[in-house]
């Protein structure tokens, strides 16, 4: 009988069971401190799983692999979030910020020289694994890493392995951030937590009111004028990409299976820069100061924002619209004040009032109130969430004479002599129709 193999794994146990005849044993792996806690031997032919070496046994008899997880200690995992350098409050939007930084700084491709680097790169994608899943995040700010093993914190209830990630560290960031690269290496994947760029543009209450096209200047990420976007230097050629033999998809061996994915090297365009251009550094883009025609749509209020494209990027526009010395504003309605002479609002008439639009010509009944209101449906400001126009109300205010002609003055004591329901006394008249004297 040959003797068993086996092979030290700080989580794993795993248990090859034949279906040959009373040769049932199993291979038992290490503990995480290296110590065997038990084998038994097999045949003397090899079974290799995964590319380890577990135990053997010639054919016909069958193998079969099942694999147990034991706990390692507490103390013996790293925080997750220590190693995503973010506190337990972090957004999704920040783990993802922090795990695209430690993972660019800690990529096997640029520290070649730094054994540590590609183990540090796997927790990191471990750590992201389950921080960036709310249930796994759950469950691991709940019960911590023991926890996520088999059996632990629930009563046997099945978590998350807890198992480094099952998701090749690698293949984990090309997922999330390959496709932003443009084939050019790892590119700027900073302009994935860019947030678009805000600008105030002031507006008098017309322009806010109409409409307007109104021109500003903005710094905008352009197509690069040196190399026309195409991210090398002019005069030189982009090479054939010696990975993918120019066909832009690679083949990636996960075990198991063989994947047919896009080339990591040259993001699928089969060719990569090898002089890339001064200006934008192979991005084809460069930040540039840019003249652009805003379409400021009619009825917009202050402090609302709109969000425009330019270019291959958005931005984002919040307007500060100007007080008028002439109208209130309403939502959609606007209020404006008409100023009337006595006699007009006794005797009714016409006046002139300025609207949003045009001049109106506006007919004062007799009798007419001050503060009361004449609507003129839809001469208000148009809606922007929906259909049709406001409507514009004409607050009437009655003008009182400060100085009078002697004329005046006779007519109104005459007036006030005939004047009925006068609660009170009226200057210079000897007595009103109710009696009452003058002082």
């Amino acid at each position: 009988m040959a003797s068993s193999a086996a092979r030290c794994s700080s989580r794993w146990i795993t248990v090859a069971v034949s279906s040959g005849q009373r040769r049932a044993v199993s291979a038992v792996v290490c503990s995480g401190h290296g110590e065997v806690r038990s084998f038994s031997t097999l045949g003397a032919e090899k079974l290799w799983r995964g590319g380890s070496l577990v135990c053997g046994l010639k054919p016909p008899h069958a193998v079969y692999a099942l694999s147990f997880h034991t706990s390692a200690p507490a103390s013996s995992k790293q925080d997750f979030y220590k190693i995503l350098g973010v506190p337990r409050t972090a957004t999704q939007k920040e783990i993802k910020k922090a795990y695209y930084q430690m993972a660019k700084k800690y990529h096997p491709d640029t520290n070649k020289d730094d054994p540590q680097a590609k183990e540090k790169f796997a927790q990191l994608a471990e750590a992201y694994e389950v921080l960036s899943d709310e249930v796994k995040r759950k469950q691991y700010d709940t019960y911590g890493t023991a926890g996520f093993d088999a059996g632990q914190a629930g009563g046997g209830q099945q978590y998350w392995s807890g198992h480094a990630s099952s998701m090749d560290p690698e293949e984990l960031f090309r997922k999330i951030f390959g496709e932003f690269s443009g084939g050019r290496g790892f590119g700027d994947f900073n302009s994935i937590f860019e947030q678009p760029q805000e600008y105030i543009m002031e507006l008098t209450f017309t322009q806010a009111a109409k409409g307007v096209n109104k021109e500003m200047s903005v710094n905008i990420e352009t197509t690069c004028q040196r190399c026309d976007g195409k991210g090398h230097e002019p005069g030189t050629k982009v090479q054939h990409c010696h990975s993918c033999n120019g066909s832009g998809m690679e083949t990636v061996n996960t075990g198991p299976f063989v994947m047919r994915s896009t080339c990591r090297r040259c993001g699928g365009k089969g060719t990569v820069i090898s002089t890339p251009c001064h200006s934008c550094r192979g991005s084809g883009q460069t930040k540039q100061k840019k003249a652009v025609m805003v379409p400021v749509p009619a009825g917009v209020e202050d402090g609302q924002t709109v969000r425009m494209p330019v270019g291959k990027k958005e931005i984002f526009i919040t307007f500060r619209v100007q007080k008028s010395p002439m109208f209130r504003r309403d939502g959609a309605d606007i209020h404006s004040d008409l100023h009337v002479s006595v006699a007009q609002a006794i005797l009714g008439g016409t006046a002139r009032a300025q609207g949003l639009y045009e001049t109106l010509n506006l007919s004062i009944p007799a009798g007419i109130q001050t503060d009361q209101r004449i609507r003129l449906a839809g001469k208000g400001i148009a809606r922007v969430s929906g259909y049709g126009f406001g409507d514009h109300y004409i607050h009437v205010k009655i003008k009182i004479p400060k100085n009078l002609t002697d004329r005046q003055k006779a007519l109104l004591m005459s007036y006030a002599e005939d004047e009925a329901d006068v609660e009170g006394t009226v200057n210079g008249v000897t007595a009103t129709t109710t009696g009452t004297q003058s002082h």
